[in-house]
């Protein structure tokens, strides 16, 4: 018999994803898989699942004779595409991918055995919370999920249907997570989830993020840094607010999921806040906590918007005061109703995309331009990069251990990142 090498695994898309990859990976070890290739997807838009397939084809190339499993969003929302791909071996959903039992069921020779080839259920019908806890990912700072799903159906996005409703995961159980990481040396936990101010709807009593959040700080005292990820600033609650207010620990960074500036596509979109929503919480935030940046999600040509419907997103960047942009060129999902509306021409949306990344940049560049001279506590990332409080990247000159805090000043940047 050959030997087998441990398993291969490529991730695509968002951090909960690279998250997720690092639990299988656990899993797939403690099973003895070997000699397979593991294909993480994501189905954000057509261009990921595009790429997911150009990634299958590539690893299958490099790795001959190795079985390729597809697993992720795009394997959960379209399992006959990558089932058709004579590379792929295996097709499991987003369910099956974090149960142990789907991966000690795959021993290599025989890999596919007496299961079937497609293991991809329905999504909306889990209902247990998303448990799969790692104890650290990353060698600087620590993810948690504590949530998974989404509940609600924003006309361009297929991401519910690759995840499933809205499960969150208990505080006690997060809590003592956190603290094993602590007890590693992790100097910074980033909550992360689909939709993270969703947090607590289906808990006993529906506690709210902010709860969350406050329980953590208060009950793990010595953690030195809290950071959460994007949230949809319309389901901020008081607590939360509370907490950016008077938790100095809480980092002064938040990522929100805009998407855009205009009321009309907003709700062509079925997002749940107007224009005037996200600049009142921006400002309110900015108020409780002075020299909090803020980073956002906005999608350019969106079906059916105009000239002017982009102005007002263009405009939203500076009337929000964002610092950090992640610009989406629109991308038709089938499935999906954005996709049915009246689209808007390709050079269009790719020019306006463009605008926005500009805006993007200059914005970027002013908080870096801001930034000179002052006292910064960075959390190494490597011996000569790290990150502010901001999320904000910095250069440094000399080797620094990994995954420590150390206050430096900063002394100029390159347009992009800071330089200490």
């Amino acid at each position: 018999m050959k030997d087998l090498k441990p398993p291969v695994f490529a991730t695509l898309g968002c951090r909960l994803n690279a998250y997720e990859t690092e639990a299988m990976r656990e899993m797939a070890e403690a099973a003895g898989l070997q000699g397979a290739v593991i294909v993480n997807t994501c189905a954000v838009t057509a261009e990921a699942v595009r790429k997911a397939r150009q990634e299958i084809r590539r690893l299958a190339r490099e790795n001959p004779g190795a079985p390729v499993i597809v697993t992720g969003c795009a394997a959960q929302t379209e399992p006959e595409t990558f089932a058709a791909m004579a590379e792929v071996s295996r097709v499991i959903g987003n369910h099956e991918k974090m149960q142990p039992a789907t991966w000690a069921a795959m021993q290599a020779p025989d890999l596919i055995g007496e299961t079937e080839r497609v293991q991809v259920d329905d999504i909306m019908s889990v209902r247990e919370t998303a448990g799969h806890l790692i104890d650290g990912f990353g060698r600087h700072r620590a993810y948690v999920q504590v949530q998974n799903g989404c509940d609600h159906r924003c006309t361009f996005c297929i991401i519910p249907y690759g995840r499933g409703n809205s499960r969150s995961v208990p505080a006690g159980v997060v809590v003592d997570q956190i603290k094993r990481l602590r007890d590693r040396g992790f100097n910074e936990v980033v909550l992360t989830g689909v939709d993270l101010t969703s947090w607590g709807a289906d808990l006993p009593g529906q506690p709210r993020l902010g709860d969350l959040v406050m329980r953590i700080l208060r009950l793990v005292p010595d953690l030195p840094r809290l950071r959460i990820s994007s949230i949809d600033s319309i389901e901020a609650d008081e607590n939360l607010m509370l907490a950016i207010a008077t938790e100095p620990r809480l980092m002064p960074h938040l990522h929100l999921s805009l998407q855009a500036g205009d009321d009309m596509i907003l709700k062509r979109m079925k997002r749940r806040h107007l224009r005037d929503d996200a600049i009142r919480f921006c400002e309110a935030a900015r108020k409780l906590r002075p020299g909090i940046v803020f980073g956002a999600d906005i999608i350019a040509g969106f079906p059916t918007e105009t000239e002017a419907m982009f102005e007002n997103s263009l405009k939203l960047v500076e009337d929000c005061g964002l610092t950090f942009l992640h610009v989406f060129p629109y991308s038709a999902r089938k499935g999906t109703p954005a996709a049915r509306m009246p689209r808007v021409p390709g050079p269009a949306i790719r020019e306006r995309a463009a605008r926005l990344r500009a805006a993007g940049d200059a914005a970027l560049a002013r908080h870096l331009e801001a930034e000179l001279g002052a006292l910064r506590m960075v959390l190494t990332e490597g011996p000569r990069l790290g990150r502010t409080e901001h999320f904000t990247e910095v250069a440094f000159d000399r080797d620094m251990p990994e995954g420590t805090l150390v206050e430096l000043r900063i002394a100029g940047h390159d347009g992009q990142r800071l330089r200490a």
